[in-house]
């Protein structure tokens, strides 16, 4: 099992649409759609990953995430691990539609996972966590 920490960005473009990574897991044979997003370095805030990993995986500006985040408890299985967690996610707002995505500093074991992005009006089935539309609506609606 794997609890180590973790931060998400929920990217919203002008329109609403929520911006979904998707990957393949291989050991479990399973397709998954998350908002980008990893672990925590050594040392770094969740704000500071939540920067990094978007811009690691997007291309994206990660100085588009907001300080604004909600705490998620995550449990989910990939590449043959259980995931028990919690987990921050932010919020990032592009003024733009459907922002290019260009993955620039995937890690070997992302890029044999990765199948592509959707800026996504509705979500797909698979999406994780199960809950995004309810996190989508507490991270646009609280003020915090």
């Amino acid at each position: 099992m794997d609890d180590r920490p973790a931060a998400r960005v929920v990217c919203l473009d002008r329109d609403g649409r929520v911006l979904l990574m998707h990957w393949y897991d291989s050991v479990d044979d399973a397709e998954v759609w998350e908002p980008p997003g990893g672990r925590l370095e050594p040392g770094e805030t969740p704000l500071e990953a939540a920067r990094r990993e978007l811009g690691e995986e997007t291309g994206l500006p990660g100085a588009a995430v907001l300080d604004r985040h909600v705490e998620v408890d995550r449990d989910f299985r990939w590449l043959g691990t259980r995931f028990l967690k919690r987990e921050l996610f932010y919020l990032a707002r592009f003024a733009g539609e459907r922002p290019e995505v260009v993955p620039g500093a995937l890690t070997e074991e992302e890029r044999a996972a990765f199948r592509g992005y959707v800026w996504a009006e509705e979500l797909p089935e698979g999406v994780e966590p199960p809950e995004l539309a309810k996190i989508v609506e507490r991270l646009t609606r609280d003020p915090r």
